[in-house]
């Protein structure tokens, strides 16, 4: 009973509340919000091309300062250990043609033929790794500057309102509890 009864109440004073605002208030002068702004539709594409141009000037655009360290950071990072596997892979590969060549005294010469060959196989697959992780995160980059543009421009107004709300049910006299979603055309 304790439970129906905190339930009650709080639906009682969320759905009394008004949780957004109609009117902002600027000195005497009053502001009406609920005026529908004018969607560019080329906004997005346009978010998109720039990020595809230069990483993180789709974010720049869409004023979403703190994303372009993000961005810089995961490209940065995938690019590291792209060219870090690549010096390593081409270092072991160019022992093992040294070796087939019949020069000895190289900087792997512990290490026999096979393992020569295992470790080009190992830095050939991280490297071609890493270099799928940078292109995912190239494309990710441009497809986050698409979707913010996009919702951006996603109409949120006091047309739309979820509230919750208290009915009787018509059976058993009894309240229920529910959520009401509006959408006022």
């Amino acid at each position: 009973m304790n439970k129906l009864f905190y339930i009650v109440a709080l639906c009682f004073l969320l759905g009394n509340q008004n949780l957004y605002s109609q009117q902002i208030v600027e000195g005497l002068a009053i502001k009406d919000s609920t005026k529908l702004k004018e969607i560019d539709p080329l906004t997005p594409t346009k978010a998109a091309f720039y990020s595809a141009i230069l990483p993180g000037l789709g974010q720049a655009y869409n004023k979403r300062y703190w994303k372009i360290p993000i961005v810089y950071g995961a490209l940065g990072t995938s690019m590291y250990f792209y060219l870090d596997n690549n010096k390593k892979y081409h270092s072991y590969r160019d022992a093992y043609k040294r070796r087939l060549a019949g020069f000895t005294g190289d900087q792997y010469s512990y290490l026999d033929d096979s393992r020569l060959v295992q470790a080009q196989r190992f830095y050939q697959r991280n490297r071609d790794l890493s270099l799928l992780v940078t292109l995912g995160f190239y494309i990710l980059n441009i497809v986050d500057a698409n979707v913010d543009a996009h919702l951006i421009q996603f109409n949120v107004n006091d047309k739309l309102s979820l509230a919750p709300d208290i009915y009787q049910n018509d059976f058993t006299a009894r309240p229920n509890l529910g959520l009401t979603l509006n959408f006022k055309f």
